[in-house]
């Protein structure tokens, strides 16, 4: 299909694109942004005029609970999710049930990704056997199978031994390993920051130096065999300041921070509202404004949704005993807007950190508008505000603590190889 995608604002923030020009696709790919090609008739035209038109976004963290957690979202709820949110490209964590650590069950994954025809799904793969931290996963084999890096989900590992092991693996080989940094002993049992809100609240504390601690561990390691890590969800003034430090000092190291953190605070828990149960813990307004001076001075370098959807049982329980997790697909884009607007940034800036960085962090192509790539591309309104209302996501998952809330950026289209997978045909 030839698509004619006109009067649109264009932002390619890879390719320094801010302008408004036309987009003309033939055969899923790219064919060239503002010069019509020869003999181009499109089949299909697409009036962007007074829309954003940039690539589809990409997501370094988004939980599809496939296979073996159906009853709390599946792989086409979540997929549909993600297009309607202007998401063309994700990477899932590997705590799925059973835990992918086999290429038979990545295989399996990417297959049924495949056939929804909507997102590309790139799974991130168990760095040790079923994420118990012990013995190292078949990393090789897992990446054959199309895992492009490797996590231990949430689950930490105990033994530094291990880690330095799966970090001299990864380097010969050239893997990514993303990891969440949390001392799992200081962690224990603790369900918010460690601070005044949870103290008055009566609920188990973890504190700052749970994810100090961690990452120094990490990082020295990390200096020492040459690995390259991704730190995944910073959440602490201090953690950006030590991944400032190693930078400088040249370690190979890249992080993200969650949307979440951006916009809410360990207040925001106050009333105990279970969908501000999170991993990691709502921090402090101190935390926050490090987080957003992390991204402003390039110390973090992406933007993720931290998308894990739960079904609405484990989210009434009370808030210790509640599901860990929000729903966050299809709010990336207006969540990263609406913090963009709140820091005086422009657009092309926020979008830089929610297409082309985290597409380099992976290693795919994706997150830009270049020649002969795949057209993967987001048209949204950023000026329309829409109400979120948890009852109208895609996602089978409902649990986002920003229901009610009105938000900037409405996505409108999303193609995905050059298909219109949003919104969808009828």
């Amino acid at each position: 299909m030839k698509i004619h995608i006109k009067n649109g604002h264009v932002i390619d923030p890879k390719n320094n694109i801010n302008g408004k020009h036309d987009v003309f696709i033939a055969a899923g790919k790219i064919l060239s942004i503002g010069q019509l090609p020869n003999s181009f008739i499109a089949n299909h035209t697409i009036d962007a005029s007074n829309l954003t038109v940039c690539p589809g976004l990409v997501d370094l963290s988004a939980r599809l609970r496939e296979p073996g957690e159906e009853y709390k979202a599946r792989l086409a709820s979540e997929l549909h999710a993600a297009v309607a949110g202007g998401v063309t490209s994700l990477a899932c964590p590997p705590d799925t049930d059973p835990v992918l650590d086999e290429p038979g069950l990545v295989e399996m994954l990417k297959h049924r990704a495949k056939q929804q025809g909507l997102a590309h799904v790139y799974p991130l793969g168990a760095m040790t056997r079923q994420l118990q931290g012990i013995a190292l996963a078949e990393m090789n084999e897992l990446f054959t199978a199309g895992c492009v890096g490797f996590s231990q989900a949430n689950q930490a590992i105990t033994d530094t031994q291990v880690l330095w092991r799966a970090m001299e693996y990864a380097a010969t080989f050239g893997f990514t390993l993303f990891l969440h940094a949390e001392e799992p002993f200081l962690a224990a049992n603790g369900v918010a920051h460690d601070g005044e809100v949870a103290t008055r609240l009566g609920l188990k504390g973890i504190p700052s130096a749970a994810e100090a601690l961690a990452l120094a561990s990490i990082l020295r390691i990390a200096k020492e065999t040459g690995a390259k890590v991704h730190i995944s969800r910073l959440s602490t003034a201090e953690g950006v300041e030590m991944i400032r430090a190693a930078k400088a000092q040249g370690i190979n190291i890249s992080c993200d921070v969650s949307a979440n953190q951006l916009h809410l605070t360990e207040h925001d828990i106050a009333y105990f509202d279970a969908n501000c149960h999170l991993k990691p813990p709502l921090r402090t307004q101190r935390d926050q404004d490090a987080l957003t001076a992390g991204l402003k001075d390039g110390t973090i370098d992406a933007i993720c949704s931290d998308h894990t959807p739960v079904d609405d049982d484990a989210k009434t329980a009370p808030f210790a005993e509640a599901e860990i997790g929000a729903t966050g697909l299809e709010l990336l884009l207006p969540l990263t807007i609406k913090w963009a607007q709140q820091q005086n940034l422009s657009l092309a800036e926020a979008l830089r950190f929610i297409t082309c960085s985290p597409a380099n962090i992976l290693g795919i192509p994706a997150g830009n508008l270049s020649a002969e790539s795949d057209a993967d591309i987001c048209i949204f309104d950023a000026n329309e505000y829409w109400k979120i209302e948890a009852s109208q996501l895609k996602s089978q998952g409902k649990n986002t603590p920003f229901n009610g809330l009105e938000l900037p950026g409405k996505n409108k289209y999303t193609l995905v190889r050059g298909q219109i997978a949003y919104p969808a045909a009828h």
